[in-house]
């Protein structure tokens, strides 16, 4: 008799910073591959882990969820352990859990929250520089916080969503969005939904910071979000500010 699957969650943090990405790939290092390697090494099987979604290269985590289905008997915890000592100091397993056969990190999410940080302020952060977009000139915060309420609620957001998208339906619930700060020069953005298309978020704050350099105005990025034309939209804020924050199931 074949012994039972567990299917088991994982919550981690890691920095992206040197990682091409979450996805596995055959020539780049990324955190899937490096998390899959590690597990093998510990169960000595090989896994698949399911991710709530796919971070690009250079995009952080604060509580990414991922599962993976074992017929080990080794407990959650102890996975968590094993493997935080085997993973290198950019990666950590927050908690580890079993959780029903049919729960999959990407499936069964019910929204997402992000953070994108800039740092607005004439001179940079040495020590910040892969985790903010330094932006020199001063921002209209005002302004960009004005697009900002205009995104609220179920909208079609194709004029922010990148090419190359799985994803058809190009509508999303947004139920947070909101700007804080500066503080210390430091300005956050944060956005909660149901889910994002491809790049959404990076392209959204790319969008609002031609608003708040006064490139554009505050009907201009209106008429760039009713368009649903991305080619009208700005430019894709660098990846290093994004922080994926939470995932709700």
């Amino acid at each position: 008799m074949a012994d039972p699957v567990y299917n088991i969650k994982l919550v981690m943090a890691y920095d992206g910073t040197r990682y091409h990405g979450w996805q596995r790939q055959s020539r780049e290092a990324t955190v899937q591959g490096l998390v899959e390697e590690k597990i093998q090494m510990m169960l000595g099987e090989r896994v698949t882990l399911n991710a709530s979604g796919r971070t690009d290269a250079g995009v952080h985590a604060v509580n990414q969820v991922c599962n993976f289905k074992t017929r080990s008997r080794l407990t959650p915890e102890a996975i968590r352990k094993g493997l935080n000592s085997l993973l290198p100091d950019d990666i950590f397993l927050r908690s580890a859990e079993y959780v029903p056969l049919d729960f999959h990190a990407r499936y069964s999410a019910k929204g997402k929250a992000y953070e994108y940080r800039i740092l607005n302020r004439e001179d940079p952060d040495l020590f910040l520089r892969q985790y903010v977009w330094h932006i020199q000139v001063p921002l209209d915060t005002e302004a960009m916080a004005e697009c900002l309420a205009m995104i609220r609620g179920r909208h079609d957001f194709s004029a922010f969503k990148s090419s190359g998208s799985g994803t058809l339906d190009p509508v999303r619930i947004v139920t947070r969005a909101a700007l804080y700060g500066p503080e210390n020069g430091l300005l956050r953005i944060v956005l909660e939904a149901d889910g994002f298309l491809r790049h959404m978020v990076r392209n959204l704050v790319g969008t609002m910071v031609e608003v708040g350099l006064g490139k554009i105005g505050i009907e201009d990025f209106r008429g760039i979000f009713e368009s649903r034309d991305r080619r009208l939209a700005g430019i894709k804020a660098p990846a290093q500010g994004l922080f994926l924050m939470e995932v709700h199931y």
